[in-house]
């Protein structure tokens, strides 16, 4: 027998916008219906309490949480300490990051993530590559001894998982056209990070099959009047996918307002860039055998270069309204809506409509996360 969830008595981010006095109906993982009105009999109703009933956040840069970095526990069991970390924080779904790394523990971190998927741990919805193929010039605080050129073999590796999506940022003046459009052909998810591309090498790139660019501002070639660099070549392209990390410290608030407002609706992604203390007792954690440490959400090494964040997808949500100004459901859909599409999954997730998974966030008036369900399950 199929049992009916109806979540009612919210503010609910449909299409249209945000709804008050609609039901959503729950079966079996699925919205089914989406009705004006009250809980129908019969159904377990779930009271939202006025709350903002919004689809799950997407997390499309995941390096860690729970106090665990993936580099570190490139295991089935690392990557469901990640993600139980993550949704008490809205994040129903995520891309698990392995930053720059040795082969061996790249084909680890793909086995596991395969596994993962295989056995349903929730929220895994593939993996994010994060190098090792950088330009050393804007390493950030990747290790540049990992960085190199793939053979085929390893290219072969990279478009390997299979049942998942696979992200992969890259230096796009290390590879050649070819090889860019191979990878793409592969489905592999292409994005140009850690660069020091010029603004006709982005181009190129874009028209080889780069989808777009991983943490937008951070670790690439700026915008200038005459050399308008990989910043002003992601800004002018209307089809590139752009990750924003609005945590206050990696991007001034000003230069993102400017580039969301440059671009088309709809292209524009939070992102986290988490490092392990998200959702983790701990502040201070290993990269390569250095310690980070994390004060008032800013992760550094000890010369004060950032290394990744402290943020979670709640926050970067409440940051977007807050800090930016932009509302509540464009923030939430930047959330949700448009990594699911960037993913190519914009057919199940990201939208509170019939027909989508039932993966949700409940937050309060101040933004705060209430609850959270992936397939229907809280």
């Amino acid at each position: 027998m199929t049992t009916t969830t109806a979540f009612h008595n919210g503010h609910v981010l449909t299409d249209h916008g945000f709804e008050s006095d609609v039901c959503v109906l729950v079966e079996d993982g699925h919205i089914v219906a989406v009705l004006p009105g009250k809980a129908p009999k019969g159904a377990t109703v779930v009271d939202l309490a006025g709350g903002y009933l919004v689809p799950g956040f997407i997390d499309t840069q995941v390096n860690g949480g729970g106090d665990l970095l993936f580099n570190d526990e490139p295991t089935v069991e690392g990557l469901r300490t990640i993600a139980r970390a993550h949704r008490k924080f809205g994040t129903t779904g995520m891309m698990p990051t392995l930053i720059s790394d040795d082969t061996d523990v790249m084909a680890r971190a793909i086995a596991a993530t395969r596994e993962a998927i295989s056995q349903g741990v929730p929220g895994i919805l593939g993996i994010h590559l994060e190098g090792p193929y950088l330009n050393a010039a804007r390493k950030g605080v990747h290790d540049p001894s990992k960085f190199h050129t793939p053979s085929q073999d390893e290219l072969d590796l990279v478009a390997s998982l299979g049942n998942g999506r696979t992200m992969l940022t890259l230096a796009p003046e290390r590879f050649s056209t070819d090889t860019l459009r191979e990878l793409a052909a592969r489905r592999v998810i292409v994005c140009a990070g850690h660069t020091a591309a010029t603004y006709e090498q982005l181009r190129d790139g874009f028209a080889a099959g780069i989808r777009g660019v991983t943490h937008l501002f951070n670790a690439m070639t700026p915008m200038n009047s005459r050399e308008p660099g990989a910043v002003g070549a992601a800004l002018e392209n209307p089809d590139a996918w752009c990750g924003l990390i609005v945590d206050g410290y990696h991007v001034h608030d000003a230069a993102l307002r400017v580039a969301i407002a440059a671009r088309p609706t709809g292209t524009m992604m939070l992102v986290t860039d988490a490092m392990p203390p998200v959702g983790g007792e701990r502040e201070d954690f290993e990269l390569y055998g250095v310690t980070m440490t994390c004060r008032d959400g800013q992760c550094t090494t000890a010369d004060g270069t950032l290394a990744g964040s402290a943020l979670d997808m709640a926050g970067a949500v409440r940051n977007t309204v807050q800090r930016l100004g932009l509302p509540l459901a464009e923030a939430c859909r930047m959330a949700s809506t448009y990594p699911a599409e960037f993913l190519g999954l914009g057919g199940e997730l990201g939208r509170i409509a019939p027909g989508f998974r039932a993966d949700l966030v409940l937050l309060d008036h101040d933004l705060h996360v209430q609850g959270s369900w992936i397939n229907g399950q809280p």
